[in-house]
């Protein structure tokens, strides 16, 4: 029998335990959910979730921290090689809804569940969901760049805007009773032909140079 690899056995036991808590939190809600629920889902001693985790505040943002991660790795995985930033918007709207309906307890749990942690909502500082706007942003600075994005829209406002949309469509998608009848997939392209739309500029003219878009300092 090969030796058991310590490091290894850690990350699959924190990772067993993520899964079941997300599982749990989907089904009980935050609040009702018990470290020991969370416990008994990934089939270990109580006192286990102690080993990785401070408490339940702890369990919730550590889902938040890794999964968004693993979101921003894909969105760019999924935009690259495409060179027209329209086509980008459109992808990462479908990429965002997408991932949305293929995980739906993970969906429940970011999209109502974490905004009742009282740690999450006065004292965390989100910085990864930053950077997956931040995304959105580098798109819209390329097509202002490029003439095709209108230079006079501020693209910290405009990645704001873009998550909004998606985000209240997904809340709704998720306490939606008849989800068969809600096409994420097809919401993803009217989502994004609205944003391309308004933000379409004029074709830069011979040998003119684009406008640089007003920046805005996150706080």
């Amino acid at each position: 029998m090969p030796p058991v690899d310590p490091a290894r056995e850690r990350t699959d036991k924190h990772d067993l335990i993520l899964d079941a808590a997300i599982d749990v939190f989907a089904e009980k809600g935050f609040h009702h959910a018990r470290i020991s629920d969370i416990a008994r889902r990934a089939g270990v001693a109580d006192g286990t979730i102690y080993l990785y985790f401070r408490n339940k505040d702890d369990v919730l943002l550590t889902i938040f921290e890794e999964k968004m991660g693993i979101l921003i790795a894909g969105v760019r995985v999924a935009l690259e090689g495409i060179t027209d930033p329209m086509q980008k918007v459109r992808v990462f709207a479908r990429y965002h809804f997408r991932q949305v309906e293929d995980h739906r307890a993970l969906a429940e749990v970011l999209q109502i569940e974490l905004r009742l942690s009282n740690k999450f909502l006065k004292e965390y500082r989100p910085e990864k969901l930053w950077e997956y706007l931040g995304v959105f942003a580098t798109i819209v600075r390329e097509g202002q760049e490029g003439g095709v994005i209108r230079p006079d829209l501020d693209p910290f406002v405009l990645m704001w805007a873009f998550f909004g949309a998606l985000d209240e469509i997904a809340m709704q998608w998720v306490l939606a009773k008849r989800r068969d009848k809600f096409s994420l997939e097809a919401t993803a392209d009217t989502v994004a032909d609205v944003f391309i739309r308004g933000m379409a500029g004029m074709e830069p003219t011979a040998g003119s140079e684009p406008s640089r878009p007003r920046t805005v300092e996150e706080t």
